[in-house]
């Protein structure tokens, strides 16, 4: 890997797990940032990992102990793909790779308007058309400074896709990207002219894997490097 991405990777992976410790606390639960990794001591929520690594050759018994493994379904975002977990009774889940996109690429074109939710009505709208689960996403998210909920609104203002972006020290990192209709296809243009006019001189980060991650490579992104996730049992 060369020293840019992994510059990139290292930047991707911290300003994901700022975004897992946002999503975290607003469930009452309080990570911690050490120097090789974010970990929280009880189980996260749904979706959400119990740690994720922000160097590389992270000692493994070291995250581990930081984590509960006890209670089922812990997990570990492995965010350089270097970790061996099987002998702490772990799986890998899925991989994936981070994605990255230039701050100086070309916006794009979409058909639906966008804005910025600010409110608990419209947070559950946005999150309802995300996965039906208007739980996750709590009001506490929208008083985080870096964080951004986009909501892509069809021409009656319905909430049809979206997005979440981080925005870190040196990049914006998009999670939960998703369109109601039409797939990721139809999600990016919009989320990526909303970053674009929000952070015009950030470059853009993300991590995807499977057919969202062809997609998101026909939009401008570049693999940067892999990532995996570990599941406790």
């Amino acid at each position: 890997m060369t020293a840019s991405k992994m510059f990139l990777v290292r930047a991707a992976a911290r300003s994901n797990a700022e975004w897992c410790a946002v999503v975290s606390r607003s469930h009452g639960v309080a990570g911690e940032f050490g120097h090789q990794a974010w970990t929280a001591p009880v189980r996260t929520p749904p979706y959400y990992p119990d740690a994720v690594t922000l160097a590389p050759d992270t000692d493994p018994a070291a995250l581990t102990a930081r984590i509960d493994t006890a209670a089922p379904g812990a997990t570990v975002k492995d965010s350089f793909a270097d970790l061996d977990l099987t002998e702490a009774g772990f799986r890998v889940l899925f991989e994936a790779q981070w994605i990255h996109r230039p701050a100086s690429a070309p916006a794009t074109a979409s058909h639906l308007t966008w804005d910025v939710v600010e409110d608990p009505e419209t947070l559950r709208a946005w999150a309802l058309a995300w996965d039906g689960d208007a739980g996750l996403f709590r009001p506490e998210l929208l008083d985080d400074p870096a964080t951004f909920v986009l909501a892509g609104r069809s021409v009656d203002g319905r909430v049809v896709a979206g997005a979440v972006a981080s925005r870190s020290d040196h990049v914006v990192a998009l999670s939960n990207v998703f369109a109601r209709d039409g797939g990721p296809d139809t999600a990016w243009p919009v989320v990526l002219d909303a970053v674009h006019r929000l952070f015009p001189a950030v470059p853009v980060v993300g991590y995807e894997h499977g057919e969202d991650l062809a997609t998101a490579l026909s939009h401008g992104f570049e693999t940067i490097g892999p990532l995996r996730v570990w599941l406790h049992g």
